[in-house]
């Protein structure tokens, strides 16, 4: 690598930089290609695992490899931002007159925050870069929304390791990262991968209400209720309808179980992230009558306005119909004239629902 010294100062000053900005964990990855990477993605999508996520399969090449993406990319700085919960994810398992809502979306949209702060660092590494005599540098930033393959590019720049339930684990952070990433064409040293710790146990596994592990390390996105709740259109299979209890945006349990989640700590959260109150416990009656203005009001700068009101209201009327909770017939049997047919088709399995209540 040349200039080895000249970078390895500039990347210790960048890591003071990142914990500014908000970042509590760092390091680099190399942006060539990765066998076994492209391997296992490859056998997923064949699997048919990621659902109707077809961008998955679409932009196969760019997602394996970052120079595929980006071919003078020499580097990946992988960033992680933490937003630990202050309080149990699972508390309110048995509240049926509440919806559950994921952590990471009762808080400010990830994707703001953390591509706000990205953008600080690259202008920060081109502008150093420059003056340290290293050229001049190009940098991408990207969060979540790109064909990049955020966690196993994390676990090769050391912040942690893919667990079994397939999401990254840090030893420190647990599993409450937000990950972002500067592909840039500086030449960086990369950083010692994590090994793996999670040994025998299959907690994250246990868990999970719809069994969407067929093995250790992977994940069958048609069976998890948080690709169920976010991303799948249309009706959702009647087979995963109970499993779903209030469960409206995403799902916790996989991670909310994992034993390294006791070394999180809710101090080190971004201050963006901390919940939102009128949605840390919301009621699902009140969250039955939005209609689009009121759910884009009550969801602006959350994450979770991406889905529309449509799906949301078909999500919540699968909780209103585990509820057991009659209370709610007369908001969902109002919701049989909606004029989004998923909806309709929902609040009729609801209604069903609650009439077979004693």
């Amino acid at each position: 690598m040349v200039n080895g010294e000249v970078t390895s100062q500039l990347m210790a000053d960048f890591a003071r930089e990142a914990e500014r900005a908000g970042f509590v964990a760092m390091g680099v990855a190399s942006a060539g290609p990765d066998a076994e990477r492209e391997e296992n993605l490859r056998q997923w999508l064949d699997a048919g695992m990621h659902g109707q996520m077809a961008w998955m399969e679409d932009r196969f090449a760019q997602r394996s490899s970052a120079q595929e993406l980006w071919p003078e990319a020499r580097s990946v700085i992988c960033l992680g931002m933490n937003y630990a919960p202050k309080s149990d994810p699972l508390a309110l398992a048995g509240q049926s007159d509440r919806a559950r809502i994921s952590c990471y979306a009762q808080g400010a949209d990830y994707h703001d925050v953390v591509k706000k702060a990205l953008k600080v660092l690259a202008r920060w590494l081109v502008a150093e870069s420059a003056k340290r005599g290293l050229g001049e540098t190009g940098v991408k930033v990207f969060t979540d929304t790109a064909p990049v393959m955020e966690k196993p590019l994390a676990a090769a720049a050391g912040l942690g390791w893919q667990g079994k339930h397939s999401n990254l684990v840090s030893r420190e952070h647990g599993s409450w990262l937000f990950l972002g990433e500067i592909y840039t064409t500086l030449e960086l040293a990369p950083d010692t991968p994590e090994g793996d710790h999670c040994g025998s146990c299959t907690a994250c596994h246990e868990a999970c209400p719809t069994n969407a592990f067929p093995a250790p390390y992977q994940l069958d996105a048609r069976r998890c209720i948080s690709y169920l709740t976010i991303e799948h259109k249309g009706p959702i299979p009647p087979e995963f309808r109970k499993a779903m209890g209030n469960r409206i945006y995403g799902c916790d349990d996989c991670l909310a179980v994992c034993p390294w989640n006791k070394f999180a700590q809710a101090a080190h959260t971004h201050a963006r992230f901390l919940p939102r109150a009128e949605l840390a416990a919301p009621r699902l009656a009140e969250l039955l009558t939005l209609d689009d203005v009121a759910f884009r009001a009550l969801f602006s700068g959350s994450p979770i306005k991406r889905i529309g009101r449509n799906r949301f209201i078909r999500n919540c009327l699968i909780a209103a119909g585990n509820s057991g909770d009659v209370r709610l017939m007369p908001l969902v049997r109002a919701l049989r004239s909606d004029a989004d047919p998923v909806v309709v088709e929902a609040a009729e399995w609801a209604a069903d629902q609650l009439t077979a209540v004693p």
